[in-house]
């Protein structure tokens, strides 16, 4: 989840973008319950229909909405859209998404499941490959630093973000790397069992880059 503070006309407005963490990625609805706060305005995305059709919305205020409509209706309309602006498709695949998240009581799973999965894999944060691990509800991040310090990060060229990334995909996990970073944002229709061989696979990918850094530290020191 991402902030960000905006001067408009001398006010300050808060904005969330909640594309990843909105409807039920946190175990609440929006990750703003979760920490109790409250923006001006919300983007979202993803989510809203499932990732099944693309659409993004974003969500105003009382007190900014009551602005546009009133110079709007200065201009006799309010001129902003895009080019699919609220298509039809999208928005009735978003309305049904919405009716599922509620149906199947998805939040409340996620709210369940969610510390099986974080302690899981917390429980691998001794590695020595394993700088932090970090993460809330189904959703996951491991970076990997040498001596378990943020400011010993490995040599790019060793790869070892990339490395761990295919060790996972071996196993039948895929992750998502960025440099030496491995995130998850698992289903949020994820089942205990699930979250045990998810935490399986893990760990063995993680294990076989642990060898794979032993045997890089060997090379180095013999040259």
């Amino acid at each position: 989840m991402t902030f960000l503070r905006v001067a408009v006309g001398g006010v300050l407005l808060f904005i969330a973008d909640e594309v990843i963490c909105a409807f039920g990625r946190l175990g609440t609805m929006f990750g703003c319950d979760k920490y109790n706060i409250k923006p001006d305005l919300v983007s979202v995305a993803k989510a809203l229909s499932s990732a099944y059709m693309p659409i993004g919305a974003v969500t105003v205020s009382p007190e900014i909405s009551e602005v546009i409509y009133s110079q709007s209706n200065k201009l006799g309309t309010f001129s902003h859209g895009f080019t699919y602006t609220g298509h039809p498709v999208s928005c009735v695949v978003a309305i049904e998404t919405l009716k599922l998240y509620k149906e199947r009581n998805i939040v409340e799973k996620v709210k369940s499941i969610s510390p099986r999965f974080q302690d899981g894999l917390t429980s691998f944060s001794d590695s020595p490959t394993v700088g932090e691990i970090r993460g809330n509800g189904l959703i996951h991040g491991t970076e990997c630093t040498d001596k378990k310090s943020p400011n010993d990060p490995f040599p790019p060229e060793w790869g070892i973000g990339a490395y761990f990334g295919a060790q996972c995909e071996k196993q039948g996990l895929l992750i998502r790397v960025a440099g030496n970073n491995i995130m998850m944002s698992p289903p949020l229709t994820i089942t205990p069992p699930e979250v045990d061989e998810l935490i399986k696979k893990y760990g063995k990918a993680l294990k076989a880059t642990e060898e794979r850094v032993k045997e890089l530290k060997y090379q180095q020191k013999k040259q």
